[in-house]
């Protein structure tokens, strides 16, 4: 049973999440409090990985806990001790024997991530990115079988520019109506906006057909576009240059559709896959010397960081990950998802890295460890991890700069809100 202490404890943590939910919501919204709690449930998802594949592995779990410093409460179940910590920037699974050179009782030796085989090293270390995958898939199959994505080769009106002085634009007057599909224009099929917005610009001031879907009927409408010159919105002409340029004052979309339960299993997959390739290819670039460089001139000079290509390509910090995503989940439901997808992935290969503290570096001193022991006969080989001491403080010197460049620019520069 547990104590009193400890039910005052839950208690004392419940009140304090309400208040810090509530304050959020207040301050920013409810879309902050949401992306905080998935980006919380994403680390603890890795940190579930470690601790699934080290019980089933039969290595000793001490500790589970969220977050970090002070214990606000906890509880030991068996020999694994779970709790809360008072910082919520991650979690932590704790295996004993983690290197050669920590003390361990004889007789629990045998239960520690050092004296498990091979390829139980390599899966427990690996467990956490493998979780970022299984979550990332998860992910994709409820976006395409339960909101849908955007089909771009639909086109469907979703409403109408407002013309200064005209009481109805060109598309209104032809009767053109919110929720028509357009299937077809000047007996063209339509594939797409850019055969569309080409067809339209082409004939300002000239008659055409547009053959749209209303109501599971086709509709045959005449239009005639208006040069876009002569039409004016918030004061200025909806187009500049020499030119005329056809426009009907339509607003258009691409329609939302399902992805049935087992169609969304292959492509879920290839979504997943396509954000890896990505995400390995951004890795790459992001700690390139090129890109560091690029990020100290836009720290110095602000108008580099403001620009329109520092806003649609530098790379972001978490700060920056979750002011988007709580401007997507505010506005565009699928990119927000896609957004917690990227992130997943982006995460997971970033910890496959072949260096530590990251999970790789386990995964490539066990690799090591390996091949020694095959080439010197059947004594295990103990790699001594201290050697990798300048190394791995040379690589936790490019992270810490790299997070202090982008959080500087997060918060200095903010990027331009791209749902607006």
């Amino acid at each position: 049973m547990q104590s009193r202490s400890s039910r005052a404890s839950i208690l004392w943590l419940l009140a304090g999440t309400v208040v810090t939910v509530a304050l959020l919501t207040w301050l920013w919204g409810w879309a902050l409090p949401l992306v905080l709690f998935l980006v919380i449930a994403m680390v603890m998802g890795h940190e579930f990985g470690h601790f699934i594949t080290a019980k089933r592995a039969g290595m000793k779990v001490t500790d589970f806990f969220v977050g970090f410093g002070p214990v606000l409460w906890s509880t030991t179940r068996g020999e694994t001790r779970y709790g809360i910590r008072a910082l919520w920037l991650g979690g932590y699974v704790k295996v004993p024997g983690m290197t050669w050179y920590e003390a361990i009782e004889p007789e629990e030796e045998a239960r520690t991530y050092r004296s498990a085989s091979y390829p139980r090293k390599v899966l427990f270390a690996s467990a956490g990115s493998l979780m970022h995958v299984v979550m990332a898939l998860l992910l994709a199959y409820g976006a395409l079988v339960f909101i849908g994505h955007a089909d771009t080769q639909r086109v469907r009106i979703d409403g109408f520019t407002h013309w200064q002085g005209h009481a109805q634009t060109a598309g209104e007057l032809a009767g053109l109506r919110v929720g028509d599909e357009i299937v077809s224009i000047q007996g063209h099929r339509v594939d797409g906006m850019a055969v569309l917005d080409a067809t339209i610009h082409a004939n300002a001031g000239h008659e055409i057909s547009l053959t749209v879907r209303r109501a599971g009927h086709d509709v045959v409408v005449h239009a005639t576009p208006v040069d876009g010159r002569r039409v004016l919105v918030n004061g200025q002409p909806e187009v500049k240059g020499p030119a005329p340029v056809g426009l009907l004052g339509i607003q258009l979309t691409n329609p939302t559709v399902r992805t049935g339960y087992l169609a969304a299993i292959p492509n879920s997959v290839s979504t997943v896959t396509a954000t890896l390739d990505q995400a390995v290819h951004a890795l790459v670039h992001v700690l390139s010397p090129g890109e560091f460089a690029t990020l100290w001139h836009q720290v110095l000079t602000p108008s580099a960081a403001q620009s329109t290509t520092a806003q649609t390509t530098r790379p972001v910090s978490i700060v920056g990950v979750v002011r988007l995503a709580d401007q997507a989940a505010q506005s565009n439901l699928q990119v927000f998802l896609y957004i917690l997808i990227t992130l997943n992935i982006f995460v997971g290969v970033m910890n496959m890295l072949p260096m530590l503290p990251l999970d790789g570096g386990y995964v490539a001193i066990a690799t090591y460890e390996r091949l020694r022991q095959r080439r010197r006969g059947a004594a295990p080989y103990k790699a001594d991890v201290n050697k990798l001491t300048p190394v791995v403080v040379a690589f936790m010197g490019v992270l810490v700069v790299l997070f202090a460049f982008t959080l500087y620019l997060d918060i200095a520069y903010p990027i331009s809100n791209p749902f607006n």
